[in-house]
């Protein structure tokens, strides 16, 4: 998926400016397209010498003026020609697993405090998804907004990225239990340390 249309999906909230744009794919797509900032600025400079989006700059008096973007309807076209066509089979690149496949030949701490690390990410996403869920339920129920929202788009692919996260969370917890585990008296540990000691 190229960034353009992850782009042009955010868009169809309203009009945004690049640093609100940048604050929503964190808030809402990050689990599923990642973009930098850098990034981000240089697809909607590129996206609108395209066609595919306008923009006009709102003066601001404490704060540099900023550029609010909004689709065009090329970039309407664009959106729904790309929702039409078959998504490509997903992958999944996560350096955090290379390290856990090597955990047995590696220093375990290590990799431990990268686990840990991955759990607390994952618990502040959680924190921000459910926040943004009650904004889009806005005093609605699931089932409510399901039936009457403008748009069920976004809370569907926000449900996702919450089960992704959970899942995360699920998996950090039982990889530090069985480190634990392991590291425990009688555990694989004090195995291999006994084993160093009679070699040497």
């Amino acid at each position: 998926m190229a960034l353009r249309n992850a782009v042009l999906a955010a868009l169809l909230d309203g009009e945004a400016s690049g640093y609100e744009l940048a604050k929503g794919f964190d808030a809402s797509i990050a689990n599923f397209w990642m973009a930098t900032p850098q990034q981000l600025y240089r697809e909607l400079a590129r996206m609108e010498s395209e066609g595919l989006l306008s923009a006009r700059v709102v003066r601001q008096e404490r704060r540099p003026d900023k550029r609010l973007f909004r689709l065009t309807d090329a970039g309407r076209a664009a959106l729904r020609e790309f929702a039409a066509a078959p998504p490509k089979p997903g992958t999944v690149r996560d350096e955090l697993m290379i390290k856990v496949a090597m955990l047995d030949d590696a220093e375990p701490g290590a990799v431990r405090v990268h686990i840990e690390e991955r759990a607390q990410w994952a618990r502040a996403k959680l924190e921000r998804y459910e926040r943004l869920r009650g904004r889009l339920l806005d005093g609605r129920t699931e089932a409510e907004h399901f039936r009457e929202g403008e748009r069920v788009g976004p809370y569907l692919a926000l449900l996702r990225g919450i089960a992704f996260e959970q899942d995360n969370l699920r998996w950090c917890e039982l990889a530090l239990t069985v480190l634990d585990a392991r590291e425990a008296p009688g555990g694989r540990d004090d195995e291999a340390n006994s084993r160093d000691r009679r070699a040497r």
